[in-house]
């Protein structure tokens, strides 16, 4: 079985890149849906524990929790070495999972593919991407964005050319949907022949 990375710095157009994967019949694990599926089960009692407060009827409220870790390094350094961890846990089950059901290829959707460390878990990558002025413009239109919270999301990221660089697969979503949907289909039909 294959284990494809599918990652891309905000707004360049990731979680739909994933949705084609799906709807081609790869198994996606979606890393910021495990962290919801935690956020309201498993994980809630030990981020009440972390950061009191922050939890509303067992389902970790993700304003209140924002608003304790952004622009607070060692808040959100407690939380990542606490969810990611768990994540993790989420993704190597949903690939023990199809790996015994026999797929022969599945997707790990993780946004922090570079930044965590994760390259070492999956045996290739794609990297979805778009030129900066179509990603600036899908980002800001996003509620509640702003230009500082953009930079200060930008500044944690691998730059996007770097991205480009260590990626197997570059999936330009720039171009249109009809693009990007040819290009996971393309990698789809390489990856069977491996």
């Amino acid at each position: 079985m294959i284990i494809l990375g599918l990652t891309g710095s905000i707004g360049m157009g990731k979680s739909t890149t994933a949705r084609m994967f799906a709807e081609e019949g790869v198994p996606v694990h979606d890393s910021d849906a495990a962290v919801h599926r935690l956020y309201a089960g498993d994980a809630a009692k030990g981020m009440e524990e972390l950061f009191p407060g922050t939890v509303i009827d067992g389902v970790v409220d993700r304003n209140k929790l924002g608003q304790r870790v952004i622009g607070n390094p060692e808040a959100l350094r407690k939380l990542e070495n606490y969810i990611h961890p768990l994540v993790r846990q989420d993704a190597d089950a949903f690939v023990e999972r199809h790996r015994k059901a026999g797929a022969e290829l599945v997707v790990l959707d993780i946004p922090l593919l570079f930044e965590t460390g994760g390259t070492d878990r999956v045996d290739r990558i794609a990297v979805v991407s778009a030129p900066a002025d179509i990603q600036r413009q899908r980002v800001l239109a996003r509620p509640g964005m702003t230009e500082e919270k953009f930079a200060a999301i930008l500044a944690k990221q691998v730059p996007d050319e770097e991205k480009r660089q260590r990626a197997d697969y570059v999936i330009d979503s720039g171009k249109g949907l009809d693009h990007a949907r040819d290009q996971v289909r393309q990698i789809v039909k390489e990856l069977a022949q491996l």
